[in-house]
């Protein structure tokens, strides 16, 4: 698994850099209407979740579950999403998604047509929280890779 020529998850973190291991890292995502919008990006190029050895597999899905774990502590939302899509790039990664009632596109998918208008204030009142969680994620991150390299 190497680069692959002009894939934008191998070319740049993809998002704001919360954390990197050696591995995969976690962005956020600069997605309009959806403040809690993170990925977790396997650092080498992969295309599909098979692709990687069942341990490598294990990695990435715990460190989703990190940060699933730490949006339900820090921002309660009604429901967290999570994708692994990969059809516009094909580099592997997942999408976890923090989802309110109050959000634009709720009950249906982030990429489905809006149910309503954004709410900005709630919007607000979600990004003002996100410095406290990305020290969470971040700490918690680093924890764990330090005990799976120990």
């Amino acid at each position: 698994m190497t680069a692959a020529p002009a894939c934008p998850l191998c070319d740049a973190d993809g998002g704001t850099l919360i954390w990197r291991g050696a591995q995969l890292r976690v962005i956020r995502a600069d997605e309009a209407g959806f403040p809690a919008f993170y990925r977790v990006i396997w650092n080498a190029h992969a295309a599909e979740f098979s692709d990687l050895t069942p341990s490598q597999r294990q990695h990435c899905m715990e460190a989703v579950a990190l940060v699933e774990q730490a949006l339900r502590e820090q921002l309660a939302p009604a429901k967290v999403n999570l994708a692994s899509l990969g059809n516009v790039v094909p580099h592997l990664h997942w999408h976890v998604i923090a989802r309110y009632e109050w959000d634009s596109h709720f009950p249906a998918p982030v990429w489905a047509p809006p149910q309503r208008a954004c709410d900005g204030a709630h919007e607000a009142a979600v990004a003002a929280r996100l410095p406290a969680l990305h020290g969470l994620m971040r700490e918690r991150l680093q924890q764990w890779a330090g005990q799976a390299a120990g």
